[in-house]
C-alpha cells in the first residue's frame, strides 16, 4: 500500500516537472521570438536610414542592436562603418576619439563573429590607416603608426591591398629613415616590397580587364556587368598608377647611386648567391642609371649565375648593349623574350626590348615587340604612344613630297588615340600627343590647296601604312 501511494507521489511530481519544463520551453521560445522580431525590425530601420545616408537616424538603432546581438547579421558592421565614419567626420576632440575607438572596436567584433569575411590584411590597413588619418586627435607617432601597418602587411600581405595604405606605409618608412630611426636598407627593401605588391596587383586588374577587351575584340557586346566590371577595373588600375609615381617620389633620391653602391658592395659577399636580393639590387641599379659602375655587371653576372632567367639575360644584354656589342645583346634579349613564360611579364619584358630597339633607332625591330606586347597584355596602352612617338620622329624621311611626310602625323595621331582606347591611365597622355602630333600635320588650307581631301596616302619606308587625308 505505502509503495502504491510513493508511486503515486513519483508519478505526480514527473508530471508536474514535464509540465513546468514545457511551459518554461514554451515562454523561451517566446522571447526568442520576440527577441529575433525586434534584432530583424532594428536591422531594418538602421539599413533603411543607411541607404538613405540618413545616418544620425541610423546610429540608434545601430548602436542597439550591436550591443544586443553583435553576431545577428553582417549588415551590422557593413552599414555601422559608414555610419561611425560619418560620426568621426562630424565631430571633433574627444567627441571624435570616442567614435574612431567605436569604429576600431567595431572592426575587432567583425573579426570575431565574421571572420571569414574579415581579411586580416585588409581590416588591419584600415585601422591603421584611420590612426594614421587622425594622428593628432589620437598622438600617435610615426614608429607607432609604421608598426602598425607593418603588423597587418606582414600578418596578411594578399589583402594588404589599399593604394592609400601601401602609399602611407611608405611614407611612414621615409619619415623614418629621414629621422635616423631607419637604415637604408630598411628602406630600400620596403621599397620594394611595395613596389612588387603594387606590380602584382596591376598584374591581377590587367589580366581580368584584358579579357573583357580580348570579348569585346571578338565582337561580342560587353553585359552591363562586364562594364561595370570594365570601369571597376580601370579605376584599379589609374589609383595603383598615380601612387606607383607617388611611391618613386618619396624615395626621391634616397635611392641615388652615391648611396647604392657602396650599401650593394658592403652586402654583396652576404648575398652573392640570394636570387632575390641580387634581382632587386640589379633592377635598382638599373632604374637607378647606376650601370656604368663595375658593381652593376659584378651584380648581373651574379644574378645570372644564380638565378638565370628571363629577367637575367635581359639583364646581361644591357651590359652587352653598354659594351657596345650590339648583335650579341640582341641574341640575349631574344633569349629572354623565349625564356619568359607568364603571358604578363612576357608583355612587360616586350614593351622593355622595344624600349632599347627603339633608343638604338631600330624602329621596325621595335615595332614587333611593341605589337607583342600590345597582344600579350592589351590594357597597357604605352607600346601604342612609343609606335606613334616613332612614326612622328620618321616623318622627314618616309615621303616623297613635303605634303605627304607631314601626313606621316596623322598616322602617329590615330596611333597615339588607340592608348586611350585601352588604357584608362592614359587617357590624358594620348589626347595630348594625338593634339601635337595633327598639329603638326597639314591643315585646312594645304588640303584645299593640294585638292587631295578623304584620299588615301601610302606611306613608305619602315612604316608601310595608309593613311587618309581629313574631309574638307
Amino acid at each position: 500500500m505505502t509503495n502504491r501511494i510513493n508511486m503515486n507521489i513519483m508519478k505526480t511530481k514527473i508530471t508536474l516537472l514535464t509540465f513546468l519544463f514545457a511551459f518554461l520551453s514554451v515562454g523561451f521560445v517566446t522571447i526568442d521570438a520576440q527577441s529575433q522580431e525586434e534584432d530583424m525590425a532594428k536591422l531594418s530601420i538602421m539599413s533603411e536610414y543607411a541607404k538613405a545616408k540618413n545616418y544620425e537616424a541610423a546610429y540608434k538603432p545601430f548602436t542597439e542592436l550591436w550591443a544586443s546581438n553583435p553576431k545577428f547579421n553582417r549588415a551590422i558592421y557593413v552599414y555601422g562603418e559608414k555610419i561611425l565614419d560619418y560620426k568621426i567626420d562630424k565631430t571633433t576632440g574627444e567627441e571624435k576619439k570616442g567614435f574612431i575607438s567605436d569604429l576600431m572596436k567595431l572592426w575587432e567584433d567583425r573579426a570575431t563573429h565574421f571572420a571569414s569575411k574579415t581579411p586580416q590584411g585588409e581590416y588591419g590597413a584600415k585601422a591603421c590607416q584611420l590612426m594614421f588619418d587622425n594622428k593628432e586627435v589620437l598622438g600617435k607617432t610615426d614608429a607607432e603608426l609604421y608598426d602598425c601597418f607593418d603588423a597587418a602587411y606582414t600578418a596578411d600581405k594578399k589583402s594588404f591591398k589599399n593604394p592609400k595604405s601601401l602609399y602611407t606605409y611608405f611614407y611612414l618608412m621615409v619619415k623614418l629613415y629621414d629621422a635616423g630611426k631607419k637604415p637604408a636598407k630598411d628602406l630600400f627593401n620596403k621599397y620594394d616590397d611595395v613596389v612588387e605588391k603594387i606590380e602584382e596587383e596591376v598584374q591581377i586588374a590587367s589580366v581580368k580587364l584584358n579579357k573583357l577587351a580580348e570579348k569585346e575584340e571578338a565582337g561580342t557586346p560587353l553585359t552591363s556587368k562586364d562594364k561595370r566590371y570594365q570601369k571597376y577595373y580601370g579605376q584599379i588600375l589609374n589609383a595603383f598608377d598615380q601612387i606607383s609615381g607617388s611611391v618613386d617620389t618619396q624615395l626621391g633620391g634616397r635611392a641615388n647611386c652615391e648611396n647604392l653602391i657602396p650599401l650593394y658592395s658592403k652586402d654583396f659577399d652576404a648575398y652573392a648567391t640570394d636570387g632575390v636580393w641580387l634581382k632587386r639590387a640589379v633592377s635598382r641599379m638599373y632604374n637607378k642609371e647606376c650601370t656604368d659602375d663595375p658593381l652593376y655587371e659584378k651584380l648581373v653576372k651574379a644574378y645570372d649565375a644564380a638565378a638565370p632567367s628571363a629577367d637575367t639575360k635581359y639583364f646581361v644584354a644591357t651590359i652587352l648593349l653598354k659594351n657596345g656589342k650590339t648583335s650579341e645583346a640582341e641574341q640575349y634579349l631574344k633569349q629572354s623574350y623565349d625564356l619568359e613564360t607568364d603571358t604578363f611579364k612576357k608583355g612587360k619584358l616586350a614593351n622593355r626590348i622595344g624600349l632599347i630597339l627603339k633608343k638604338k633607332g631600330r624602329y621596325g625591330q621595335a615595332r614587333n615587340y611593341f605589337r607583342d606586347a600590345l597582344k600579350l597584355n592589351p590594357s597597357n596602352g604605352r607600346p601604342h604612344l612609343s609606335i606613334a612617338a616613332m612614326y612622328a620622329a620618321s616623318a622627314k624621311n618616309c615621303g616623297d613630297t613635303n605634303f605627304n611626310k607631314r601626313a606621316v602625323y596623322w598616322y602617329a595621331a590615330q596611333e597615339a588615340r588607340k592608348a586611350s582606347r585601352v588604357d584608362p591611365t592614359l587617357k590624358k597622355a594620348a589626347a595630348q600627343s594625338a593634339a601635337n602630333y595633327s598639329a603638326k600635320a597639314p591643315q585646312k588650307t594645304e588640303i584645299f590647296q593640294a585638292g587631295n581631301s578623304g584620299q588615301q596616302i601610302k606611306i613608305g619606308c619602315w612604316i608601310g601604312g595608309t593613311v587618309t587625308v581629313p574631309k574638307v
